[in-house]
């Protein structure tokens, strides 16, 4: 124990021991762990890694929301551990709130988008220095923008995740190009100028323009002007060195004048009181003038005018040649220009602020509507006066939509329709013959019409629709243009169900005579019946067919009577052999119907006796047995008339000598007796049609008029009445008779019940809006009266006695005539006097002590109405012409001054063209004595003019139009869309030619003038079409068959072929005649015809034995075809409709049996063959003995049998089906549904058809549809709307106008309906209209007043012009452009005067502007990039002295941006002149425009003076050693003796690729197959152009193909050496003999490769 208890002990502690040793060998590993946990630098080799932040959760949408993510330990290596190796300290979290998106935040937040930034090419974004590159077209590069998510509201910034729910991000950069630069491009100079100077040393220049301005970094211009000096000889004289020159107006000031005149008061106080009666000195009078015309200006001036008059003035210096100021006493002594004038103080335009924006024009929320309008207007303050700066735009626009809450959706309007008209046949059939249209009872298809309106669907959607009482509540009509998309159908194919016709089976049998109720005999009056059935149910029911049972009185009537069934055979009396004897007659009881019934019922009438008969004795005459009665000659007897029947029998064999019974004679072989003996009076019922249904006062239902929705026959059931209908007793051939006459029993109903239709009452819209008023005014300002309508359409018809609609549809009022038409003038008011400078600014200049001299002088501009009442400024800023002047220069004459009267006007005319006329004026006062002022050459006193020329000459232009029928008055209605059924569309209508009228000088002016109202007319004939006219429908043919199914066929014939666009025929068959065939299905009945045979005639016996008569002999008897019908064979027809095979012996042989032999009757019918058809089967017939034997003597057999044999006496039968009919109509139907049949036909197994019972009597299975329904598509005419109204001329003046108008295809053309015309557009001239316009002069030459040079003016005229459209026009009376805007090619701004320079003799001066350069498209063609268009105009420098030229200013040019500009290319072009061995090299634009700038930076081509004789040749070049070579491509063709004769180009080999379509080895041209860069001067040999090495220096693909197909062509050839040489083996001749090949034969198969 103790041992164990040690042991254990001892046990535990050494596992103690094993622990701590593993504890701290833990301990150790760990702290080594935690060691190399640390790097070299400090830092944890652990980090935390974390995954994306999940989806944003949580039930409410916004900030409520919070995400999480994944967030673990990672190893620098990348592999995961433990939380606890990292720092829980710097854990990041795995949660944090975050913004959910719900659906809604859609509308509050989107997507930012700046705007892109500067394009960066993409080598500045690489690494590294940019790679040198040669530009051709543009550099690649980046443009980048930011993009952010923003809240719609207030444009804050939100989180991207919030728009990135809906929409991705836009991206943030894109490739762009950055263009080349363009170096500037000039012209080449134009030519030399003449010499600046006459004598002595001057200048002469020469110019260019700029062409393209430089742009993207580009080379600048060079300069414009090129200058050389010329000397056209030495000066005789001295130069003039002196100019006088006049500098620029100094700016408008006001005079300081009041300090002036305060001391002139204070200086003249002592005098003034003396001088006051006396001339006041000018000063004074001057301020006394000045101070009454602004208490005038005062009273009258606008508010928004400010006009101010002051003065200006400019200094006259005189400069020397070299342009330095020389003393003024240096210029030759002259007239002074002024150097002072009045002007006006400039005056910039005021305007008050910008009111606030008006209301959105749209006014209801519709995203999908344009957006609306809102404007915002100042006011003018101050208009411009002088030169101060025009006014800008008083009105302002911007797009925008309707802001705020509870705004209403916008009005949408769709289309709406009436109901559709009733269907109508009539209107199909008139469109395709006139004569039809008044047919009666039709059916089938047709076309129903409606009315198409446009109405505004608003939210209460009106439900009048669906419950037509709410009349009030339907749609109020308005204009259909506000309808968009497709407008429905106006008219539509319809169905008219077509009546099925009462068919009935022919009369059937008399019936006997029976009572006419037989539960009630009291009565002895009897009837005879006569019934047939119907065979096809009509509309409407039985009650629509004609009669179906016909009644004759009769005697002696019985309900029941006995029928015979047969006899049984004759039995001797007393027991005999032969002699007299008795039939039992076998009977059944039958009722009137023929049905049998008990035997009970006929005790009344005694059965039928036995009939007495006779068995020939062997001695006696055998007579056969009667035949049937024959068919009673007449239906009925009268006095006249009787009806007979008939029966007969022949002598079988006739009796031995005196010993038997004797043959009875030829009459006793014949019997006839009386039938149908009832009287010809026959007695049907018959009835009237039914009445119409009305209110059946026994039903208490209420026939309300409400609106319930139609059931599929379109009439709506509301309540139960009754029908009555008339019922007469009817004579046959006589007419009514009293009731009685006829039988009760079969007597139709008078009245039956019917469902009486609602009634529809009329349901209209109401009455649309009145049309708006148009207000137009004539030449006085006189509003014309106009009319405005309004309408409303009929929605519904009323029907079944509801109430009418209301005869107005359409009211017209006078519209309300405004008092004043709108319109608005300036009216200008009297020039003011004319304002001079201040008197002490001018006393220093002549004249200056009188008041004369240039000045200024103002008025005032107000606003009007047309009638003349007062307006406010700014309507006649928006809406009249531009504003009139307010000042004008003026003139007081002086003194010394010539003064005349203006011009009187001018005398009449006494005759046009050849007669003058004239005006005067005269002088006036002082002017009269002066001498100058006598002077007529300066101061004319009278002008003489011819009188103006009015002839004028019209002459047509243009072509014809259209022809055009004349207008029918009717106008479409802006309402309803009414289909049009019936629009002319053909006949005599007339074309028009514009007429151009002209004047004496060529001048268009108006046709007016002419005579003519504008057009030349010409009749015209539009063809009326004509459809293709087929004749009525053929009689039915026969049937095919006569037994069982054939067809019967009826066609049309073509009578008229179609043309102008007529109805087209159906298909032309061989002989080009369209026949229109219909074919039917016909049944014969295989019984209608049949074989009646009479009994046999009397043997003609050969071997007479006179003494027996008896032996061999012939009988005969006459077979004829006979129609058969209820009552039996009736009238005899032609042998042919009976079938042949069928037809019974007219003859036969046989032997007349002698006394005592056995006679036999006729044999019976052969039994038929039981199927299957073998020959182990037979058919038998048998006949029975009429006289027996005498002893001794047997009968022959009385059975005969044949074997039956199939197709001979043994027959199959089976069902065939015949082909389906054409589609057949009912005869009042012209198109619509219809069905198509097909028949059952039972067919012999020898193919004749035969009669159905046969394979009835088979039950064979009839698994057939024999009817199916079709549709015969109705011809519908193409129908066109009425043509639109003319639309505006397309030009408003000149020769070209036109005017279209428009119709479109209501309802297209359907089946053989007459196709849609091809013109479905028209055109005709404009009448022509001279077009005038207001067109600049050029400008004047710059005018410096009586001086050489320095600031002057230059003008121009602004004239009216004339033109046809085309021309450049003629200058005509400024009257006909007064109602024209003032304006210039748009331009209103009118500028007939402006400042110039007049250079002085000597100086450097720039020129005026060149004209714009043409548009020029900035492009890189390689790239189909465009950057820009742009033109440019330039101002080259002028010199004159040599000396000046450093004095010269800068050239200038400037450009603008224009649209439609030409891409062009620039290159390299030289040439060698005749004369001279240096090559001509020049740059030239693509357009063939020689140019400097633009081309390539490259050198131009090599000067080829190096070689001797220098390379001529085109692509010839001179290398460095001096010797001609051809360029990359060409190869040189060398001359006898060794020199370069021509470079003649190098045929290149084209490997045709996969994608090659053509697929073809072609040769082609190298033609600068190299860059010119790669040309390398002098190389001594050739360059192969199939290069092996590629421009990255490896080998091409196709080399290694050749080197593989080189390797295959050696291994081939080496195979073919090897087997020419190998040692052939020696043949086996066995075997060859066994396996000895036969000849092989080809076989042609078409390829030509055989």
């Amino acid at each position: 124990m103790g041992l164990g208890w040690r042991g254990t002990g001892g046990t535990i502690q050494k596992r103690t021991e094993e622990s701590w040793y593993h504890l701290v060998a833990l301990l150790l590993l760990c702290g080594f762990w935690e060691a190399h946990t640390q790097t070299d630098d400090g830092k944890s080799v652990y980090f935390w890694e974390t995954g994306p932040w999940g989806r944003c959760m949580g039930s409410d949408c916004g900030l409520g929301g919070s995400q999480s993510r994944a967030v673990w330990c990672a190893h620098v290596d990348g592999w995961t551990t433990l939380h606890t190796n990292c720092d829980q300290a710097q854990r990041p979290s795995n949660q944090r709130n975050c913004f959910r998106v719900c659906d809604w935040h859609k509308d509050l937040y989107d997507w930012k988008l700046g705007a892109w930034n500067e394009c960066v090419p993409v080598s500045a974004r690489t690494f590294g220095a940019p790679r040198q590159f040669t530009c051709s077209g543009g550099e690649e590069g980046i443009q980048t923008r930011e993009v952010g998510c923003i809240l719609k509201s207030d444009g804050s910034p939100a989180e991207d995740a919030i728009c990135e729910y809906f929409e991705p991000k836009p991206r943030l950069e894109q490739a762009c190009l950055i263009p080349c630069p363009q170096d500037c491009v000039v012209s080449e100079y134009s030519p030399w100028t003449s010499c600046s100077k006459t004598c002595g040393t001057g200048l002469r220049n020469r110019v260019r323009s700029v062409l393209v301005p430089p742009l993207f970094g580009g080379a600048a211009c060079p300069n414009l002007t090129e200058f050389q000096s010329c000397k056209p000889g030495p000066c005789t004289g001295p130069e003039g060195m002196y100019s006088l020159r006049v500098g620029p107006w100094s700016p408008c000031a006001l005079p300081q004048t009041r300090t002036a005149r305060q001391v002139k008061r204070r200086k003249g106080k002592g005098q003034g009181l003396r001088e006051r009666a006396g001339v006041k000195d000018p000063e004074t009078r001057e301020l006394i003038q000045k101070k009454r015309t602004r208490n005038r200006l005062n009273r009258q001036e606008s508010p928004f005018w400010d006009i101010q008059v002051g003065y200006q003035n400019r200094e006259v210096t005189c400069i020397h040649r070299n342009g330095s100021t020389v003393g003024r006493n240096m210029c030759l002594t002259r007239d002074l220009p002024l150097t002072i004038q009045s002007c006006v103080l400039p005056k910039d335009c005021k305007l008050t602020d910008w009111t606030i924006w008006s209301p959105c024009t749209k006014t209801c929320m519709n995203p999908e509507s344009p957006r609306g309008n809102r404007t915002r207007t100042r006011q003018v303050l101050q208009f411009p006066v002088g030169e101060g700066a025009e006014c800008p735009p008083l009105e302002e626009f911007e797009s925008c939509e309707p802001q705020g809450e509870s705004i209403p959706p916008c009005a949408t309007y769709t289309w709406r329709t009436t109901e559709w008209s009733d269907c109508r046949v009539d209107t199909l059939l008139s469109q395709q013959d006139r004569r039809r249209s008044n047919l009666t009872g039709l059916c089938g298809g047709g076309l129903q019409t409606r009315e198409v309106y446009c109405v505004q669907a608003n939210a209460e959607l009106l439900k009048y629709l669906n419950d037509l009482r709410e009349k009030d509540k339907a749609s109020r009509p308005v204009e259909n243009k506000l309808c968009e998309g497709p407008i429905p159908n106006r008219s539509q194919l319809c169905q008219i169900p077509c009546p099925i016709d009462c068919e009935v089976s022919p009369w059937g049998a008399w019936g006997p005579c029976t009572f006419e109720n037989c539960d009630d005999q009291a009565g002895k009056k009897g009837f005879k019946l006569r019934k047939r059935q119907i065979t096809n149910e009509p509309t409407g029911g039985p009650g629509n067919c004609p009669h179906l049972v016909e009644a004759v009185p009769c005697d002696e009537p019985t309900c029941y009577d006995w029928q015979l069934i047969s006899l049984d055979p004759c039995i001797p009396d007393d027991g005999k052999q032969c002699g007299s004897g008795t039939q039992i007659v076998q009977v059944q009881c039958v009722n009137s119907n023929g049905e049998k019934v008990d035997r009970n019922l006929c005790t009344s009438n005694p059965p039928p006796e036995p009939v007495p008969c006779e068995v020939p004795c062997s001695r006696d005459c055998v007579l056969s047995d009667w035949t049937s009665w024959s068919t009673c000659s007449q239906t009925c007897s009268s006095k006249t008339i009787e009806g007979k029947q008939m029966r007969t029998r022949s002598i079988l064999a006739y009796n031995a000598g005196e010993g038997g019974a004797v043959c009875p004679n030829s009459s006793a072989l014949q019997e006839v007796r009386n039938c149908n003996e009832h009287p010809c009076t026959v007695y049907h019922w018959q009835t009237g049609p039914w009445g119409p249904c009305t209110e059946d006062p026994s039903t208490s239902s209420f026939n309300a008029s409400v609106g319930v929705r139609p059931n599929s026959d379109g009439e709506v059931p509301c309540s139960m009445g009754m029908q009555t209908r008339k019922v007469i007793c009817v004579r046959v051939n006589v007419g009514q008779v009293p009731p009685k006459k006829c039988p009760d029993g079969p007597r139709p109903s008078t009245m039956r019940p019917c469902q009486l239709p609602c009634k529809k009452d009329c349901i209209m819209t109401p009455f649309s809006d009145w049309a708006t008023c148009p207000i137009t005014c004539d030449a006085a300002g006189i509003a014309v009266k106009k009319k405005q309508s309004r309408k409303r359409l009929i929605i519904q018809m009323p029907s079944n006695g509801g109430q009418e609609c209301p005869e107005v549809l359409e009211e017209e009022r006078d519209c309300e005539v405004p008092k004043i038409c709108p319109g608005f003038r300036w009216k200008t008011h009297k020039w003011r006097k004319c304002q001079l400078v201040p008197w002490f600014l001018r006393q220093d200049t002549p004249g200056a002590q009188e008041t004369c001299g240039p000045g200024l002088q103002t008025r005032a501009v107000s606003c009007r109405q047309l009638d003349g009442t007062q307006a406010d400024i700014s309507e006649c800023l928006k809406f009249a012409k531009a504003m009139p002047a307010i000042t004008q220069r003026c003139q007081l004459p002086c003194q010394d001054d010539c003064q005349l009267t203006n011009w009187s006007k001018f005398s009449s005319c006494t005759a046009d063209c050849v007669g003058v006329r004239t005006r005067k004026r005269s002088l006036i006062g002082r002017s009269k004595k002066k001498d100058k002022c006598k002077n007529t050459q300066m101061y004319p006193l009278s002008e003489t003019q011819y009188c103006p020329c009015d002839k004028y000459n019209a002459q047509p232009v243009g072509n014809w139009s259209d022809c055009i029928l004349p207008e029918g008055g009717r106008v479409e209605s802006i309402l309803g869309m009414k289909v049009q059924g019936d629009i002319k569309e053909c006949g005599q209508g007339y074309r028009y030619q514009a007429m151009v009228c002209y004047d004496q000088d060529n001048r268009l002016v108006e046709t007016s003038r002419c005579n003519s109202h504008g057009y030349i007319e010409e009749a015209c004939i539009i063809p009326c079409p004509s459809d293709c006219k087929l004749s009525e429908w053929s009689n039915w043919s026969r049937c095919s068959k006569s037994c069982g199914s054939g067809v019967k066929v009826r066609s049309k014939w073509l009578r008229e072929k179609p043309y102008n666009g007529g109805r087209p025929c159906p298909k032309l068959d061989h002989i080009n005649q369209a026949q229109v065939y219909e074919v039917v299905p016909c049944q014969s009945d295989c019984k209608q015809y049949v074989w009646v045979a009479e009994p046999w005639s009397v043997w003609k016996v050969s071997n007479v034995d006179l003494k027996e008569n008896c032996g061999e002999g012939v009988q005969t008897r006459r077979v004829r075809c006979m129609l058969n019908t209820i009552d039996g064979p009736s009238e005899p027809v032609e042998d042919y409709l009976c079938d042949p095979e069928e037809m019974p012996l007219g003859a036969r042989e046989s032997r007349l049996p002698c006394p005592e032999d056995c006679v036999l009757s006729d044999w019976g019918p052969w039994s038929r063959c039981t199927l299957p058809c073998t020959r182990s089967n037979y058919r038998v017939r048998t006949a029975y003995t009429i006289r027996p034997p005498s002893v001794g003597r047997e009968c022959p057999d009385t059975t005969e049998k044949e074997p039956c044999s199939l197709n001979l006496n043994c027959f199959n039968y089976f069902y065939n089906i015949t082909d389906w009919s054409t589609c057949q109509l009912s005869p009042n139907a012209v198109c619509g549904s219809g069905i198509k049949t097909r028949m059952l036909d039972c067919v012999r197994s020898d193919g004749k058809s035969v009669d159905i019972k046969f394979c009835e009597e088979m039950n064979l299975e009839k698994k057939w549809q024999m009817n199916i329904s079709c549709v015969v598509e109705c011809p519908v005419n193409c129908q066109l709307s009425e043509w639109s109204a003319w639309s505006e001329c397309s030009q408003t003046c000149g020769l070209e106008g036109k005017m279209w108008r428009q119709r479109s295809v209501v309802q297209a053309s359907q089946g053989d309906g007459r196709p849609c015309p091809s013109q479905m557009e028209q055109w005709k001239p404009c009448p022509v209209r001279p077009c005038y316009r207001w067109q600049y002069s050029p400008w004047s030459e710059c005018r410096v007043e009586n001086v050489v040079c320095g600031h002057g003016m230059r003008f121009r005229n602004l004239s009216c012009f004339v033109s046809d459209g085309d021309d450049e026009g003629s200058l005509v009376d400024e009257e006909l452009c007064s109602s024209l805007e003032v304006a210039v090619d748009g331009d209103k701004q009118i500028r007939l005067k402006e400042s110039c320079i007049l250079p002085c003799p000597g100086e450097c001066y720039l020129m005026e502007w060149s004209d714009w350069s043409s548009c020029v498209n900035i492009c890189a063609k390689e790239a189909g990039v465009d950057f820009a268009s742009v033109q440019v105009r330039s101002r080259a420098v002028l010199a004159q002295e040599p000396e000046n030229l450093q004095l010269c200013p800068d050239q200038e040019w400037e450009s603008q941006p224009c649209t439609g500009g030409e891409c062009y290319e620039y290159k390299w072009f030289s040439s060698i002149g005749p004369n001279s061995s240096r090559p001509l090299i020049w740059c030239q634009r693509s357009d063939g425009l020689n140019v400097t700038g633009g081309c390539p930076p490259m050198n131009p081509p090599e000067d080829n003076s190096s070689c001797d004789p220098p390379c001529l040749m085109p692509k010839s070049f001179c290398s460095e050693a001096g010797i001609c070579l051809c360029e990359e491509g060409f190869t040189e063709v060398l001359s006898s003796t060794g020199q370069l004769d021509q470079c003649a180009p190098i045929p290149i080999l084209e490997i045709p690729t996969a994608g090659d379509k053509k697929g073809d080895v072609k040769t082609s041209r190298a033609i600068n197959p190299t860059l010119p860069t790669t040309i390398q001067p002098g190389r001594n040999g050739r360059t192969w152009y199939l290069q092996p090495y590629g421009p990255d220096g490896k080998l091409k693909m196709w080399v290694y193909g050749v080197a593989a197909g080189a390797f295959v062509l050696l291994i081939f050839i080496v195979s073919m050496i090897y087997l020419a040489c190998k040692k052939p083996k020696r043949p086996q001749r066995q075997r060859q003999q066994n396996n000895r090949l036969k000849p092989l034969t080809l076989a042609y198969d078409g390829d030509t490769d055989m």
